[in-house]
């Protein structure tokens, strides 16, 4: 078994997960007709980009093993990755090439943020943890500033479509009533989490603005598409007060 199964994808659902004391994550993989032991150890679930969660859909890199004091073979995991994450890094990786030979990358035509603002229009869901973490960074740093936040889902199909409306309300309104600056953000997450920010309506809803825009999505090993549009990247979303 060793021999004959080294390096392979599986896919499954996570059951029956166990995260002891030692760090290391023991759970089943299985689907309608079978399943297999797995254990990711804790130095490979540190660079994962998910860690295995009970109900999970995943694709798992590793070799089977044989677990001698049991008996029993199982799939040691050097990497778990979320159903889709091959697609969706690929869809990710065209956009990326298609926008940016269309310009919408290009340093020149960048915004300059403002020095001193006095107004801030925030797009990001209201009930995050992003929202209160950036609104208290604001009250410690500038508690002068007006912060005007437009509601809108962060994840899920419909979210790319209310981020840009948010941007688009923004730009849409009275001189005298625009803010200064337009931050897009949330917290950090998996390629699926953040995939929101890699669509190409809020691309261009950014590019389109005449407010400057600053993105503080994920964390910050974290890339989206909205990053590379935005004229500002900042690493956090409580970063970019």
């Amino acid at each position: 078994l060793e021999d004959g199964f080294t390096g392979v994808w599986i896919e499954g659902e996570v059951s029956n997960h166990r995260e002891p004391g030692s760090g290391h994550h023991y759970f089943t993989l299985k689907d309608a007709s079978a399943q297999l032991s797995c254990v990711l150890f804790r130095g490979a679930a540190a660079k994962a980009p998910v860690k295995p969660a009970n109900g999970q859909q995943v694709k798992i890199y590793g070799n089977i093993s044989v677990y001698e004091a049991r008996g029993q073979y199982q799939l040691i995991a050097q990497t778990v990755q979320p159903k889709g994450f091959g697609d969706l890094q690929a869809k990710f990786e065209a956009l990326k090439r298609k926008l940016d030979e269309e310009g919408l990358f290009d340093r020149k035509k960048k915004q300059a943020l403002p020095v001193f603002p006095t107004r801030v229009g925030i797009v990001t869901s209201p009930t995050g943890a992003a929202i209160q973490d950036m609104l208290n960074v604001f009250a410690r740093r500038a508690p002068w500033l007006k912060i005007l936040v437009h509601p809108a889902r962060v994840q899920g199909e419909g979210a790319a479509l209310e981020i840009a409306a948010g941007i688009q309300y923004f730009d849409s309104l009275e001189k005298e009533l625009q803010p200064d600056l337009v931050i897009v953000a949330r917290g950090g997450g998996s390629i699926e989490d953040l995939w929101s920010f890699n669509e190409e309506v809020v691309a261009r809803a950014i590019y389109d603005c005449r407010i400057p825009v600053m993105s503080g999505v994920g964390h910050e090993i974290d890339f989206t598409i909205a990053d590379f549009v935005a004229d500002r990247r900042e690493p956090t979303p409580s970063a970019a007060p």
